[in-house]
């Protein structure tokens, strides 16, 4: 299955939950992982250098070319994050999606974003199968007072097109580390709340 993360808007994490997300497939679900680096800033690219310079299994080796995209075999689970810049990239990407999985940020502007990505998806998916698009909170509010988050789910939920996941990953600086370790949050601290909250993310999607 080919697994498209990405949205409109920069910021909403993208690159950390494809990153973390792969290693989890690979460790927890014990498959074969494709990772797609389509984002010219190359961030899961280089934080798949550093894991495999410190030696850290599994080693996943990042494609950069999106013509190679859905040669895998069947029982490879591919994920691709897709840059902004590369317009060309993005719609090739979503053009081959089984599934597109859109992170999004407790914001106004992120909402509004997430109905521009939508419009996008259609467009390039004007004809033939349509992929699955998922939406989950990313980068959420961790104090219970603050109502963004809950507000940017409701307005997201009553859109067409798009299914909802309750699953929340929150605003924490443990998914910024993974990038500098080379490890997924739950390789560096597997009783962490962050381990827990990409554990229950990939239940729901995997």
């Amino acid at each position: 299955m080919i697994t498209v993360v990405g949205n409109l808007k920069g910021g909403t994490g993208k690159s950390t939950v494809a990153f973390n997300l792969s290693i989890w497939i690979a460790t927890r679900r014990n498959v074969h992982v494709s990772i797609y680096d389509l984002d010219p800033q190359a961030t899961i690219t280089d934080a798949l250098e550093i894991r495999s310079e410190d030696g850290y299994v599994p080693v996943l080796e990042p494609q950069h070319f999106v013509s190679q995209l859905g040669s895998e075999g069947k029982h490879t689970e591919v994920i691709v994050d897709i840059g902004l810049s590369d317009g060309e990239a993005m719609n090739a990407a979503i053009s081959r999606a089984d599934r597109i999985l859109i992170p999004v940020a407790p914001s106004q502007a992120d909402v509004w974003s997430t109905q521009r990505f939508l419009k996008l998806i259609s467009k390039v998916r004007k004809s033939g199968a349509k992929p699955e698009i998922l939406g989950f909170m990313n980068r959420s509010d961790t104090h219970r007072a603050v109502r963004e988050t809950d507000d940017a789910f409701e307005a997201l939920d009553s859109l067409d097109g798009i299914t909802m996941l309750e699953p929340r990953l929150y605003q924490r600086t443990a998914y910024r580390r993974s990038f500098s370790e080379g490890l997924a949050v739950f390789e560096m601290d597997p009783k962490s709340k962050a381990a827990l909250e990409l554990e229950t993310l990939g239940e729901a999607l995997y």
